[in-house]
């Protein structure tokens, strides 16, 4: 019997037209095998997280249903993302063309070198809650807290809902 499992993915671009790459990731995901039911957040322009000096990056999160587990769930987006341009980081928290991280697979709690789930920061990430609070307000983010609660605590000045 196939399992379906809810997942939460983060998309973010901040170089070439970031609008138009966080879409076309959203859609290669959804078109991908093992992945059914997709809905996609708001785009969001938001301030770069970090301290490189950047563009502002266009945000959003898909929701999911997948049968994949948590690393062919992330070998999966990072393929989508080599397919979309994106190149290996040269400096942490930069710039890049594409970027999908996996946020929350079900209630997992995983931490490995190459994963650790939920993602790191995710309470504390308004590019990230602003999103998922449209999507899935109601998600409880394990050993985290409520999406649309921690959504009231981060601050979100600078932040600009596109579409």
């Amino acid at each position: 019997m196939t399992h379906w499992r809810p997942a939460y993915v983060g998309v973010g671009s901040n170089l070439g037209d970031s609008a138009r790459l966080v879409v076309r990731a959203i859609d290669r995901l959804a078109a991908s095998p093992g992945i059914a039911s997709i809905v996609r957040a708001p785009l969001y322009r938001t301030p770069p997280f970090g301290p490189v000096a950047q563009p502002h990056f266009v945000n959003s999160v898909a929701g999911l249903l997948t049968t994949l587990d948590a690393q062919a769930l992330l070998s999966l987006l990072r393929a989508i993302e080599i397919g979309l341009g994106r190149e290996p980081a040269r400096v942490r928290w930069g710039p890049r063309t594409i970027d999908l991280d996996l946020l929350v697979l079900g209630q997992e709690r995983i931490t490995t070198d190459g994963l650790t789930l939920p993602h790191p920061g995710i309470g504390e990430r308004a590019f990230v809650l602003l999103p998922l609070a449209e999507i899935a307000p109601h998600l409880v983010v394990p050993g985290v807290g409520v999406a649309g609660e921690l959504r009231q605590r981060v601050a979100t000045q600078g932040i600009e809902r596109l579409a």
